[in-house]
C-alpha cells in the first residue's frame, strides 16, 4: 500500500509495511495501533524535521505514531533548546560526565562489544520482552539501519564503552532515537547525562530542539523525559508548553 505521507512534505511517499492491533508496550491492559511506514527515499534533513514536527519517531528505517484506539496517552516531547535550564542535579551530573568520560561522535556500529551492552541494559534495567536479547544481525536493524541523517555518541570510561545514543540529525533539531548504558555506573547517572550532552551539541549547532521521543504519564520508564524544563508535549494535535509541571 503506497501513499503520500501527511506530513508537511507532500512529494515524498512511503509504504505502509505494518499495521496492526498488538498489546500496549507501556500501558498494561491497553490495545496499541503503531503503523510502520518505510519511506520511498531517505529523508533530509528538512523532510525529518517535518516529520518530527507533526509527531513521528523512528525505529531502523522505518517511521511511526501511535494511532491507538481509544488512548491518546502517548505525547511526543521535545525540549526548546535555547529556553532550557538544568537544575542543580543535572548541572552536577553534566559537570562529572564532563570530567570522566570521553565521547566521540561516528556513525552506528554494530559489534559484539555494543550487543553485549545493551544486552546488559536490558537485563539489569529489567527492560527485556517477551522477544528476549538480541544478537548482532537485529541490533543492527534495530539501531544501524536508517532512513535518516544519523551518527552515534559513544561513552567511554577509562577506554571502556559504558554508553551509546543513537542519534538523528534534522534541519532544526536533534532527535534521540535510543540510549542504552551500562548499569554498572549508577553514580553517573548516564542517561541523563547522555540527554545533556545531546543538548550541548544542539547549541554548539544552533538548533531549536531535541526531540526525546514519546513520553506516556503513569509510565516508570518515561518519567525522567518530563523533568528536563521547559519542554513541550504534542497534545492533540498541538505542542503545549511545560514549565515546571505548569502547562501554558
Amino acid at each position: 500500500m503506497e501513499r503520500h505521507s501527511r506530513s508537511a512534505n507532500r512529494a515524498s511517499r512511503e509504504w505502509v509495511v505494518y499495521d496492526e492491533y498488538s498489546p500496549c508496550p507501556y500501558l498494561p491492559g491497553q490495545i496499541a495501533r503503531m503503523p510502520l511506514r518505510l519511506p520511498v527515499e531517505p529523508l533530509s534533513r528538512e523532510a525529518l524535521s517535518q516529520r518530527l514536527e507533526a509527531g513521528d519517531r523512528r525505529q531502523g528505517a522505518l517511521l511511526y505514531r501511535p494511532r491507538c484506539p481509544g488512548c491518546q496517552a502517548c505525547q511526543a516531547i521535545r525540549i526548546p533548546v535555547h529556553a532550557f535550564v538544568p537544575n542543580r542535579t543535572q548541572r552536577r551530573t553534566f559537570r562529572r560526565g564532563e570530567a570522566l568520560l570521553e565521547t566521540r561522535i561516528g556513525p552506528p556500529v554494530a559489534d559484539l562489544e555494543r550487543v553485549r551492552l545493551y544486552n546488559r541494559h536490558k537485563i539489569e534495567r529489567r527492560l527485556l520482552r517477551a522477544d528476549g536479547l538480541i544478537d548482532r544481525a537485529l541490533y543492527e536493524e534495530f539501531l544501524v539501519e536508517t532512513c535518516a541523517e544519523t551518527f552515534e555518541l559513544s561513552y567511554w570510561l577509562d577506554g571502556k564503552l559504558v554508553g551509546v545514543a543513537i542519534t538523528d540529525r534534522a534541519a532544526d533539531a536533534l532527535s534521540a532515537v535510543y540510549c542504552y548504558y551500562d548499569p554498572a555506573y549508577p553514580r553517573l547517572s548516564l542517561g541523563t547525562y547522555s540527554i545533556l550532552k545531546q543538548l550541548a551539541l544542539c547549541r554548539e549547532w544552533n538548533l531549536r530542539y531535541l526531540y526525546l521521543g514519546l513520553y506516556v504519564e503513569g509510565c516508570p520508564t518515561m518519567a525522567y523525559k518530563s523533568q528536563f524544563f521547559p519542554h513541550e508535549r504534542l497534545i492533540h494535535g498541538r505542542w503545549r508548553y511545560f514549565d515546571r509541571l505548569r502547562e501554558n
